[in-house]
């Protein structure tokens, strides 16, 4: 016998940028996304509809915690066991999504044991967190961990975990939430990068949505008053060098000044959304032309805000010509979250 906890359920806790229009039937977007219970009994399942755009799908699973994940049908409502035969005594689990919009989730519940005791985990930290970025913000690839350095093996998303991001280690070295607003592919701009071929979409397009990725679910505004962060990290400018690296190529010339120009917009439109954060614009280690870096260190200094930083990784740029494997997000994260407690007066609301 079992019952079936829903979704909007007082006793679950999330975190993320997520869609409540439908209460009971919330829907995920971004990775890292997650629900956290606390429960006993002998089993525990989850309810779940999946929306593929493209790899295999998988949701990240840490139950008391040992992390797993579980392969997602491509479509349909499904019900996945994410533990049985479990020992007396209270459990705890952090189910998450471990990858970006390639797929859409919506959440429906869980299902324990009827005779089941289910309560809140401990209350979300006060601090906020909110990244902007591509794949390696999201934690593609990240557990290929036998390639270090190197360009990425063969793979159909079963490498890509959130948890493991940068950005998630971060947050959790800062014991502080975060939404991770990253997207395999995305640059800065329409018609660069890799992210919605042929119609390429750029995060000036991604950020203000909760559900942006037309070809799988229809999009929809984010409302920016149900999450304000302390702290935003801005780590675009490596995808925009496709199908051109004008960056390289001529660093004065038009093209150059037009993405500047439109990093700035960008970064001042978030400055009106949050005008108490402290933003820090960054890349990654990821190989790319230090020209990228120079035009972003040029319009922080251009726009000479007090609380906007320029964030350079030791190794930022050369440390790998593939996705940040999870060792090396580890070390990026000591360096961020390092910086970050230097700020004066970071967390204060």
């Amino acid at each position: 016998m079992s019952k079936f906890i829903k979704a909007n359920d007082p006793a679950l806790q999330y975190m993320g940028r997520i869609d409540w229009d439908d209460p009971e039937n919330p829907v995920w977007i971004y990775a890292c996304t997650y629900v956290k219970v606390r429960f006993t009994g002998s089993f525990i399942r989850a309810e779940v509809t999946n929306f593929r755009g493209c790899w295999d799908n998988f949701l990240g699973v840490i139950l008391d915690g040992v992390q797993t994940k579980i392969k997602l049908e491509e479509s349909g409502r499904q019900i996945h066991t994410l533990g049985e035969n479990l020992g007396d005594g209270q459990h705890e689990l952090l189910l998450f999504k471990r990858q970006d919009g390639c797929h859409v989730l919506q959440f429906h519940g869980l299902h324990v044991a009827d005779d089941a005791v289910v309560t809140a985990p401990e209350a979300l930290p006060d601090r906020k967190m909110e990244v902007y970025g591509d794949s390696v913000s999201a934690g593609e690839v990240s557990e290929a961990i036998e390639y270090c350095g190197q360009v990425d093996p063969p793979h159909n998303g079963e490498f890509s975990n959130g948890y493991h991001s940068y950005a998630w280690h971060t947050a959790r070295l800062l014991n502080a939430q975060l939404h991770d607003i990253a997207q395999g592919g995305a640059a800065l701009l329409a018609d660069t990068g890799y992210f919605h071929a042929p119609d390429y979409l750029g995060m000036e397009y991604i950020y203000d949505k909760i559900q942006y990725n037309d070809q799988i679910v229809p999009s929809k505004t984010w409302d920016f008053s149900r999450y304000t962060p302390h702290v935003v990290v801005v780590a675009i400018g490596q995808n925009d060098n496709h199908p051109d690296d004008y960056m390289a190529r001529d660093p004065e010339g038009e093209k150059v000044q037009h993405w500047k120009a439109h990093y700035r917009a960008f970064i001042e439109k978030l400055r009106s959304i949050y005008p108490k954060a402290a933003i820090i614009l960054s890349t990654t280690i990821l190989g790319h032309h230090p020209g990228w870096d120079a035009a972003i260190d040029q319009v922080c200094t251009d726009l000479a805000d007090p609380r906007i930083y320029h964030f350079l990784y030791s190794n930022n740029g050369c440390g790998t010509c593939g996705h940040i494997r999870t060792p090396e997000a580890e070390q990026m994260a000591k360096e961020l979250a390092a910086f970050i407690e230097t700020i004066p007066g970071v967390w204060e609301d």
